[in-house]
């Protein structure tokens, strides 16, 4: 995937269609941008990287012409121009892939790439013309090596096909540059190589990639050059050739991370946690076993719609079981509602902490103690005194980079948000923990932080289930890996047996070998 030296050459020598110099965005106290700098040329695919906060999501909102910066230039074809509104944006060819993708479910492929533009059919009722809309899509399409077709809906489409819808909406555009934000951070690995391919074929076209992750093998692999931010200033720049993983780290958070993954200090204990042929509503007829034992991180892999988080809210009884049983430290209980397990230790960190995890408008203090009130009430009463008491221990124990704990949580960056989701449940000495995509979203830094409390946690004989689909983070962080196909357990392997391909044979429902492939 990686461009010939003739053609890195032709990039680098040719003229920039775009240019920022010196732009500058500030809010209340903080400094968002600082004097930035940044030239795109065509077929250029530039990955930018930094720590939540470091300026990336205000640097994008300039280009898209949301923000109005508080000074520089952006020139556009060597016309330049204070500020962009968002047409004047489109009108330069710049388009946005979102980490949340803005589809319409309940619409078809091109319905959804031509939305608030569709061709009519001109008469009495104008209406829109579906002929000539999916005709206009399907060239998109073939373009980008889709495997459906312009008619097929949007709701029957994988996250890495509907990515490929919204880049598809891009060139509708006739875009010249795609930004692309977090664009791997629901993929598993197989659609995650796709759309590098995607991002390949793009390049070859003449068209730029701004390519934002905090999945730095994927920046190596994918990118010409990396812009690296700190702190809302221009840290450095690394071409292609120079790009190391230790190097962007080093300069994305301004040291050395010693340790990246921290092996177990101690052998696994009992099991606290099984899971005897329960069936969820995902997969009614597939019947589930597993056992997770106190001490230990579980990663439990496979490819997205495999079951991993439907068996995840079984267990937690936000879901129905149908059939089976759950037990604790050896003794089966009915898991009929969330109760069930958190009166039992048993708790869920999940994986939309925006939508299921946190409350945004609450205070940090008042997330984390929201769980268990009645420790902090006299009377029926709240205690405002030991909820920020509370907060502020726990403030303390993650590391929760605020100000205080009064401050608003949806303020936090993701990593923050992160720590206060699970700071919750720490402060209700959970047994079993299970962490459905806890690093999903959140920079290099963050991530290992959580690492960090997770094996913390395990090394304090708490159970851990890991429910993860990054590769790296689940062979790096786990104690065994337990693989998901099709609703049920294809497999589990040891740390011997630890591979990219003994995960992925796993998850496609092959078999590997046997020794040491299950435990």
């Amino acid at each position: 995937m990686n461009a010939s030296p003739q053609k890195s050459r032709a990039i680098a020598d040719a003229k920039p269609f775009l240019r920022l110099s010196g732009v500058r965005k500030a809010y209340p106290g903080v400094v968002a941008l600082a004097g930035f700098d940044l030239e795109v040329r065509p077929g250029e695919v530039i990955g930018i990287v930094g720590e939540n906060g470091a300026g990336k999501s205000t640097l994008m909102k300039i280009l898209g012409g949301v923000v109005v910066p508080d000074g520089g230039t952006i020139e556009v074809d060597g016309v330049a121009s204070q500020s962009f509104t968002v047409t004047e944006s489109i009108r330069a060819g710049i388009a946005f892939v979102h980490q949340e993708l803005n589809l319409f479910d309940n619409l078809d492929v091109a319905a959804n790439v031509f939305i608030g533009r569709e061709p009519r059919k001109y008469g009495i009722l104008n209406i829109v013309d579906t002929e000539r809309q999916r005709a206009a899509v399907a060239p998109l399409l073939r373009r980008l090596g889709a495997n459906f077709g312009p008619a097929a809906p949007v709701r029957k489409l994988s996250l890495a096909q509907q990515q490929i819808v919204e880049i598809a909406k891009a060139l509708s555009y006739e875009a010249r540059l795609i930004i692309l934000d977090e664009p791997t951070s629901s993929l598993p690995l197989h659609e995650t190589e796709k759309l590098l391919e995607v991002i390949h074929g793009l390049k070859a076209d003449g068209i730029a990639v701004i390519f934002i992750s905090h999945r730095l093998h994927e920046i190596e692999r994918a990118c010409d050059r990396v812009v690296v931010l700190r702190d809302g200033e221009f840290a450095g720049e690394l071409d292609r050739a120079e790009v190391t993983y230790q190097k962007l780290v080093r300069m994305m958070i301004g040291r050395e991370l010693k340790v990246v993954y921290t092996p177990p200090s101690r052998p696994r204990g009992e099991v606290a946690l099984s899971a005897r042929a329960i069936r969820t509503a995902a997969y009614p007829r597939q019947p589930v076993t597993l056992d997770l034992h106190r001490g230990e991180i579980l990663g439990l892999a496979g490819l997205v719609g495999s079951g991993r988080s439907e068996l995840a809210r079984a267990i937690f009884g936000i879901d129905a079981i149908f059939g089976g049983e759950v037990a604790f430290a050896g003794k089966a209980f009915a898991v009929r509602a969330t109760g069930d397990a958190t009166s039992r230790g048993i708790f869920l960190v999940p994986e939309d902490r925006k939508g299921a995890g946190i409350l945004l408008d609450l205070s940090i203090a008042e997330n984390i103690t929201l769980p268990n009130l009645g420790a902090y009430s006299r009377g029926g009463i709240v205690s405002t005194l030991a909820e920020i008491k509370r907060g502020e221990r726990s403030k303390a124990e993650l590391d929760i980079r605020a100000p205080n704990v009064k401050m608003r949580t949806g303020a936090l960056s993701g990593g923050n948000q992160q720590k206060v989701a699970l700071a919750k449940w720490l402060a209700m000495d959970p047994q079993v923990i299970v962490l459905d995509e806890p690093t999903r979203g959140i920079d290099i830094g963050a991530k290992f932080e959580i690492y960090r409390l997770m094996r913390g946690l395990a090394d304090a004989g708490v159970a851990v289930l890991m429910i993860s689909s990054d590769m790296e983070e689940v062979i790096g962080v786990s104690d065994r890996i337990a693989v998901m196909h099709e609703g049920r357990i294809s497999g589990t392997l040891t740390r011997d047996r630890f591979s990219e391909e003994n995960v992925l044979m796993l998850a496609v429902g092959r078999e590997v070998e046997e020794t040491g492939a299950r435990a």
